[in-house]
């Protein structure tokens, strides 16, 4: 009886830690626009170093915690550079295509010439 109720209990605790997790970054706004993301990281530097302090204290562990580095970009502008850019290439391939092939057969022309 308890071998057929401990996958049962295992799927149970996965999908609770999954959609717990999912629920949280829901919440905080990771999933939302631009400028929600960049006001999500604005509180998570404030708020992260401070929680693992008070946690190394609690547990009397004494740990240096590096300082986060700063970000030379905005995240606000390249939040799709990659999806845009992705776009732009698959937009612009056809014409790309028809140009190379158009100066392959001119090269292969000049050639047989």
């Amino acid at each position: 009886m308890a071998s057929k109720i401990f996958p049962v209990l295992k799927l149970a605790t996965k999908l609770t830690v999954v959609g717990g997790a999912f629920y949280v970054v829901y919440d905080s706004g990771l999933l939302g626009s631009s400028e929600q993301g960049t006001e999500v990281l604005g509180r998570a530097k404030t708020a992260i170093p401070p929680a693992i302090n008070e946690w190394m204290k609690y547990f009397g562990m004494e740990a240096q915690v590096p300082e986060l580095p700063t970000i030379e970009f905005s995240p606000r502008q390249a939040w799709n550079s990659g999806v845009r850019t992705s776009i732009s290439a698959l937009s612009d391939g056809p014409t790309k295509v028809c140009n190379y092939t158009s100066q392959g057969f001119q090269y292969l022309k000049d050639l047989s010439k």
